[in-house]
């Protein structure tokens, strides 16, 4: 597997979409996680930059990862939009 340098990770109230992305920008890791295997498989990946929606939710999540070694981006939601392809539960 190729080296993750940054992740997308989509907050939810308990299924957590996760997209790893390697330097040039390819997927090389998708999973839906629960809300307890969120802090698990993050702690299990390498010095990354994390990037997520910023919500009530976020700040929280924001550091927790960041205690993990992650660098953490909050996008603001009219950012998140243009990549919404079809509804709200888009993965």
């Amino acid at each position: 597997m190729s080296k993750i340098t940054t992740v997308g990770l989509d907050l939810a109230k308990n299924v957590f979409q996760l997209h790893g992305a390697d330097a040039t920008g390819r997927a090389v890791l998708r999973r839906k996680l629960r809300r307890g295997q969120v802090l698990e498989v993050l702690a299990s990946l390498p010095s990354c930059t994390v990037a997520m929606e910023a919500c009530g939710g976020a700040h929280y999540w924001g550091r927790e990862i960041g205690k993990l070694g992650h660098e953490v981006r909050l996008i603001p939601p009219a950012y998140v939009k243009p990549f919404v392809r079809r509804q709200k539960n888009d993965a």
